[in-house]
């Protein structure tokens, strides 16, 4: 029972999370996290941040890792299949037909009414990561959290190697939380 719900939890997130990873995020939030409980929100930000440092898209990678917690190695390999399956159908469905009105006005008109939905979904997800809390409603993340948050933004901004960074922040997770 667990696989057959685990298969359709990402199938639907495969089939709804439009806009890539950073936008599917709120979604995935949603049905593993809230509607099935499955994983905490601390849980599902450590997922976050190591999805994003490992290669590969993050609902991929999401769904290996949360597949495995929940149901081991054949749950890894049913909800990385489910997430995958709608991306391919979709995209072999389309391509033919996009190609033949991609230079429609109503088709023009479709794809940029998407975008500030995008953006919407994407600064969700980025306020989900912000501010996130635990069942009882208090945030995990601490003022460390921040200081580091705003190191690793300054260093950005002077154009640090993102791996320097993950490196650095790790190091200074493992002094402070230790």
């Amino acid at each position: 029972m667990i696989y057959l719900q685990l298969f359709l939890s990402y199938l639907k997130i495969g089939f709804f999370g439009f806009g890539g990873g950073y936008a599917m995020l709120s979604l995935i939030q949603q049905e593993l996290v809230v509607s099935r409980g499955w994983i905490t929100n601390a849980q599902f930000t450590d997922i976050v941040a190591i999805s994003q440092m490992t290669p590969g898209p993050i609902a991929i990678n999401s769904a290996t890792y949360i597949g495995y917690e929940v149901a081991g190695v054949l749950g890894s390999v049913i909800a990385t299949t489910a997430v995958c399956v709608p991306c391919f159908v979709i995209m072999m469905s389309l391509a033919h037909f996009y190609l033949r009105v991609r230079g429609n006005r109503y088709m023009a008109g479709a794809m940029a009414g998407m975008t500030p939905v995008l953006v919407g979904m994407i600064a969700a997800a980025a306020l989900l990561l912000m501010f996130p809390s635990d069942t009882q409603g208090a945030s995990f993340i601490d003022a460390w959290s921040w200081v580091i948050f705003g190191m690793c933004m300054v260093m950005s901004m002077f154009k640090a190697n993102p791996i320097l960074l993950i490196g650095l922040s790790a190091v200074a997770g493992i002094f402070i939380y230790t």
